[in-house]
């Protein structure tokens, strides 16, 4: 039985179009219509329902019937090639979302190392917030996003990556003293933060609202590189992660600023989604694990 055309089966029936399947695999809408019609054929059944309009198409009852069948044999055949040790004849795209935090950190060292293992993939990267990889991953335009996890899903698979602590940096320009400091005392700067629709973001501005006195006024950023500069020209007070600004306070261009309170680390995780079973992202995200525990080691 052609195992392409299987797989074309199991993607339909997810995506429930036959345009998303063919843009899921990198081929024309024609050449799933006829991968199913062709599993029809050598079947004798039918296993979708083609309404007319823009409708999803459905399940027939007996492809209700033989789907769990079909993704059976697709995962008997990955562990097949799990137990060869054949992740080298993984060929295609893999769609990968990744938050920039990772990107300035250990993403090189994880693109090289899929490469080793899986020579003949071609990569897709995507550098974004979590918001816009969690929505990826969830209606399948990314296999894998390396981001802050976990994503709470039934269907999405999360698996550990690595933690980094935030702190709050300043120019010394700025002439913030050198104690522990309170909140209220940075509130003369802006607060340079996260985008507005990010964890660490949502958990700054909360704390600041909690406390007396002026509001304080923030400039969310997407691009770490951003407010890392924001910081670096004195224009206000950024939270960061430790690990892009070390060199920054060895320097002396930026000084880390000592406070009552900071804002909790960030959790990574490898996530994408097991329906259907998605090998190439599996081997990925094993390969992503190992290399942010690696680099947690060689930072530690």
């Amino acid at each position: 039985m052609n195992h392409k055309r299987l797989e074309t089966f199991v993607w339909v029936a997810s995506l429930g179009s036959f345009r998303k399947a063919a843009e899921r695999m990198y081929t024309t809408q024609p050449a799933i219509s006829a991968r199913i019609s062709a599993l029809e054929s050598e079947l004798g059944v039918k296993l979708f329902e083609r309404e007319v309009g823009s409708a999803p198409i459905s399940l027939t009852a007996k492809g209700k019937d033989l789907l769990p069948y079909a993704e059976k044999i697709l995962y008997q055949s990955e562990q097949l090639r799990k137990r060869a040790e054949s992740s080298s004849a993984y060929s295609g795209v893999i769609r990968i979302g990744v938050s920039e935090t990772i990107a300035h950190t250990w993403l090189s060292r994880f693109l090289a190392q899929l490469h080793r293992e899986m020579p003949n993939l071609d990569v897709e990267l995507t550098v974004e917030v979590t918001p816009t990889l969690t929505a990826g991953i969830k209606d399948r335009s990314l296999d894998l996003g390396l981001l802050m996890g976990p994503i709470n899903e039934p269907n999405i698979v999360n698996r550990e990556l690595c933690t980094f602590s935030l702190s709050w940096a300043a120019s010394p320009s700025l002439g913030l003293p050198d104690r522990l400091l309170y909140l209220e005392e940075l509130t003369p700067w802006p607060i340079i933060s996260y985008a507005r629709n990010s964890k660490p973001y949502a958990e700054v501005t909360h704390k600041f609202r909690e406390i007396e006195g002026p509001p304080a006024h923030f400039f969310a950023s997407t691009s770490l590189s951003a407010c890392r500069s924001l910081a670096l020209d004195g224009v206000g007070v950024a939270t960061m992660p430790d690990v892009m600004i070390e060199q920054d306070i060895a320097e002396g261009t930026l000084k880390r600023i000592r406070t009552i309170w900071t804002p909790s680390e960030l959790r990574f995780t490898a996530s994408y989604s097991d329906e259907p079973f998605n090998p190439m992202a599996d081997v990925a995200a094993q390969i992503a694990v190992k290399i942010a525990h690696e680099y947690e080691q060689s930072i530690a």
